[in-house]
């Protein structure tokens, strides 16, 4: 197949709405103490509707991104905005409410004696009563194949089943932007493919997923952006971008490795 040039964005922030879309992000600048930018001039919108994978070499920066989108880490400049509200310090609690985010590593997220104590944590810290919790709880469970491994701690389930029991946990507290660092970490074929079948079916606003594994996010996302040198350099549908084996090559993402 012929090379064709990788599509640089050309997002102008005056243009947006931010009340109207799902993510908002006008010149993100994002480095740590003492070091050159991590990322730089980052913008972008993520619309309601969109499943996106968010590509690039290990070190370019995803995860970072994705943890200035949930506040973990502070910007040194720009803006972001979460269904139009401005992410800053005084939001935070609103806006991550809004925001279901699972690390790379799910023992980061699993720490309760049990996965239904971890599944119905968050919304009873929330207020919802541990009766209702427990029934929301024991329903996604079901759904993802966990329901008899309810009762278990988290050491003594497989890599895929601690995956989806992180995934149920941030569910329960019903987010309309999903924001998922490796999901498939760890995975074998199996579990890949449960996975791919449960993502589509969520009642989600947003799905970003940043991932190496190229083939799964085919099957999962229609837009890819890819993160190189601190910026997105590639913004199109993913289908285009893993059809071409040139614009991969460029990225550093070769597709059979």
């Amino acid at each position: 197949m012929s090379h064709r040039t990788p599509e640089r964005l050309n997002h102008s922030a005056t243009a947006v709405e931010p009340e109207k879309s799902g993510i908002v992000v006008e010149d993100l600048v994002f480095s740590y103490p003492n070091q050159d930018p991590v990322l730089q001039e980052i913008s972008l919108t993520l619309k309601p509707g969109e499943q996106i994978a968010l590509l690039g070499k290990t070190g370019t920066g995803k995860s970072t991104l994705m943890e200035n989108l949930v506040g973990l880490k502070q910007p040194k400049s720009g803006k972001i905005w979460i269904q139009g509200i401005s992410l800053e310090p005084k939001n935070l609690f609103e806006v991550r409410r809004k925001i279901g985010f699972a690390f790379q590593e799910p023992n980061d997220q699993l720490f309760m004696p049990t996965i239904l104590e971890d599944v119905i944590f968050g919304p009873c810290n929330y207020g919802v009563s541990t009766e209702e919790a427990k029934e929301q709880a024991y329903q996604l469970l079901a759904d993802f194949g966990l329901a008899d491994v309810s009762d278990r701690p988290v050491h003594e389930l497989s890599g895929g089943q601690k995956r989806l029991a992180a995934l149920a946990a941030i569910l329960a507290l019903n987010p309309s932007i999903l924001i998922l660092d490796e999901p498939t970490n760890g995975l074998d074929p199996w579990w890949r493919r449960h996975l791919a079948e449960i993502l589509p079916e969520l009642p989600v606003e947003v799905l970003l997923i940043a991932s190496h594994d190229l083939n799964w996010v085919r099957r999962v996302t229609q837009r890819a952006m890819v993160l190189q040198q601190g910026k997105i350099h590639v913004d199109m549908p993913t289908e285009q971008l893993l059809q071409d084996p040139s614009a991969l090559e460029s990225c550093g993402l070769p597709l059979d490795y």
